[in-house]
C-alpha cells in the first residue's frame, strides 16, 4: 500500500520571503503565519436549550521577520513610506523549501504593509550579528502550493 505523503517533515530553516517577484532570502526568522476565527454563540427562541456555535470573523496575526542588517535599506524605505502617509501594500509570499531546494509550500499574503521596523541592538561587549526586524500586517492568506 502506498503512503499518502512523504513521512519526513520539512525543515523550518529552509525558506525565503518574496514580494514584487523579488526574493528577499536573507531572513533568519519568520513567525506569525496563522489564522484565527472566533466562534459566535447564537440561539433562536424555538431552539433547544443549547446555543449554536457559528463561525465569526477571521483574523490574521502579524508576520515578524528578522535578518542580519546589511547595506540593503529596502525594509526601512518601505516602513518610511508608511510613516510618511504613503500606504504601499504589497503581496508577500513565504516559501518553504525541501532539503534539495525545491519549493514545497507557498503561503501568499495579501495587502501587507509594515507596522513596525526595529533597528538592531548594539553592544561593544559582544560579537553578535546586528539583527533588524520587520513586522507587517496582512489581510488574508492562501496556499498556492502544498506538495
Amino acid at each position: 500500500m502506498a503512503v499518502p505523503h512523504s513521512p519526513d517533515p520539512y525543515l523550518g530553516y529552509n525558506f525565503f520571503v518574496e514580494w514584487d517577484g523579488i526574493i528577499y532570502a536573507g531572513f533568519q526568522e519568520c513567525s506569525g503565519l496563522d489564522t484565527t476565527q472566533d466562534a459566535k454563540e447564537y440561539r433562536e427562541g424555538t431552539d433547544p436549550p443549547t446555543v449554536r456555535k457559528i463561525p465569526g470573523l477571521v483574523s490574521y496575526s502579524n508576520i515578524s521577520l528578522k535578518r542580519g542588517i546589511t547595506n540593503n535599506d529596502e525594509l526601512w524605505r518601505w516602513r518610511k513610506k508608511i510613516m510618511d502617509g504613503i500606504v504601499e501594500r504589497r503581496n508577500v509570499s513565504i516559501v518553504l523549501l525541501d532539503q534539495q531546494g525545491s519549493e514545497k509550500i507557498r503561503w501568499n499574503l495579501t495587502h501587507c504593509w509594515p507596522t513596525t521596523w526595529s533597528a538592531p541592538e548594539m553592544s561593544a561587549m559582544t560579537d553578535d550579528i546586528a539583527i533588524e526586524s520587520l513586522e507587517f500586517v496582512h489581510e488574508g492568506v492562501t496556499v498556492d502550493k502544498w506538495s
